[in-house]
């Protein structure tokens, strides 16, 4: 066992019964260039898969466009039957290409996502499924009224949601209680603050994607810098940890395919920042997203 750990970041129960550490894994970059096909080092991807557990990683954040299929593929490969681990996949994107997505939410479709991950993770049932992204094509009600029939007939334990407003949260409610958002978020970008506030006001557990972003902050001689420098950390710990200190239903899942970044990573969980290093982090990052916006 190590002897840093994702433990460190504490820990947040998803739908009143999933208890994972805050610091998870993003499972987006165990496959190839574009997010398309098989890794470039299929056996780096898997020993950083086998790692996980030895850190105290236990929810792993997924998806069935990531390859696609390869990312559900070699999480089953390599951790199957899971034990003591959450994992997480979404579905209701199609791929044609590299970095090409395409929402499609017909009811059908949303149901063979599900039936297709739980076959490639080798589950009864899915822990927490998420919606990827809403169809604009199609009512948002026929989306949610197949996810909810799911949910009742047991193949979903929980359901969340995916690059969404907060008004697609409240219009799922009537269908299923939305137990997790994954917006884009972290230290310079700012759009989905408003959701972030939401969720920490009813208890959602929010997933940042791209929690490591940072802007502007990234160049020599910014404030991240200096305090790295002082903490004896690297810039990507920083804003990490401060986006494990923005909100206690925060639940980032910084992504690789490599054992030192993954190590890397996890380190950030035990690193503290002061109230003045978050609070003027917390300035230039937000006065770097106003500039961009």
């Amino acid at each position: 066992m190590s002897q840093f750990s994702a433990a460190a970041a504490g820990s947040f129960t998803i739908g009143g019964d999933l208890v994972v550490n805050r610091l998870g894994f993003g499972a987006m970059r165990i496959t190839g260039a574009g997010i398309w096909g098989e890794p470039d080092d299929r056996e780096e991807a898997k020993r950083t898969l086998r790692r996980l557990p030895e850190l105290g990683v236990n929810f792993i954040d997924t998806a069935d466009s990531y390859g696609p299929f390869v990312s559900e593929d070699l999480i089953r490969e390599t951790l199957a039957p899971y034990p003591g681990l959450l994992i997480a996949t979404k579905g209701g994107q199609v791929r044609n290409g590299p970095n090409i997505w395409r929402a499609v939410g017909r009811p059908e479709y949303l149901r063979q996502c599900v039936l297709m991950s739980l076959r490639r993770l080798g589950v009864e049932r899915i822990d927490l499924w998420q919606h990827h992204r809403i169809d604009l094509h199609v009512p948002r009600e026929e989306q949610f009224g197949v996810i909810g029939d799911m949910r009742k007939e047991g193949l979903i334990r929980h359901v969340g949601l995916s690059n969404v407003a907060i008004a697609d949260i409240e219009a799922a409610a009537p269908y299923f209680p939305v137990v997790t958002v994954q917006d884009r978020y972290n230290l310079t970008d700012r759009t989905h603050e408003k959701v972030l506030d939401y969720c920490t006001a009813h208890g959602i557990g929010f997933i940042p994607y791209s929690p490591l972003e940072r802007g502007a902050l990234a160049r020599p001689g910014s404030i991240l810098g200096e305090i790295a420098g002082r903490l004896h950390a690297t810039p990507g710990q920083v804003a990490l940890a401060w986006v494990l200190r923005r909100s206690a239903v925060m639940l980032p899942i910084p992504g690789t395919g490599k054992v030192a970044h993954l190590e890397e990573n996890v380190r950030a969980a035990s690193l503290r920042l002061s109230d003045a290093d978050f609070v003027a982090l917390d300035k230039q990052g937000r006065e770097d997203w106003q500039r961009r916006s």
